[in-house]
């Protein structure tokens, strides 16, 4: 399972705010193992909700702009992990969590939606859902219009 957000994002994004939350309590500096680990958990917490929508095989394809949307939210989530993991949780932490919380039911209501890259680089249909189905068939020969004379 490739994770949603790294390290590298939440240093770009949110440097300081970081630094201040996963400081370990007894030597003060950053604990990435903690991190990381509540990288791996905002990563399943996502893609499981995810899964009520989109199959596994669909979460494999997200196109880069769906990536990007994700990251926000694995952002949001796993700062709020890892704030409850060194007990600094904030309101502010907490309503951002909330928010993220919120988009991603959205998508899986059907109120937003994720798109895919396709197999020949084309990106899916945004709002098609994985139980649609679809049928690629020649046009009709026999209608009513083309029926009319017998």
């Amino acid at each position: 399972m490739t994770a949603l957000v790294t390290l590298a994002d939440l240093e770009e994004r949110h440097p300081a705010e970081l630094l201040t939350l996963a400081a370990d309590e007894t030597t003060g500096f950053r604990d990435d193992d903690r991190i990381d680990a509540a990288i791996a958990d905002a990563t399943a917490q996502i893609r499981g909700m995810l899964k009520a929508r989109y199959s596994v095989a669909d979460l494999n394809r997200l196109d880069e702009e769906s990536r990007s949307t994700l990251r926000i939210d694995a952002i949001d989530i796993t700062l709020y992990r890892v704030a409850l993991s060194f007990a600094r949780s904030s309101e502010r932490i907490e309503e951002r969590y909330k928010a993220a919380i919120k988009r991603l039911e959205a998508i899986v209501t059907g109120k937003a939606a994720l798109s895919f890259a396709g197999d020949d680089g084309e990106t899916r249909d945004a709002d098609a859902s994985p139980a649609d189905i679809r049928i690629d068939a020649p046009e009709r020969r026999f209608t009513r219009r083309t029926m009319n004379g017998l």
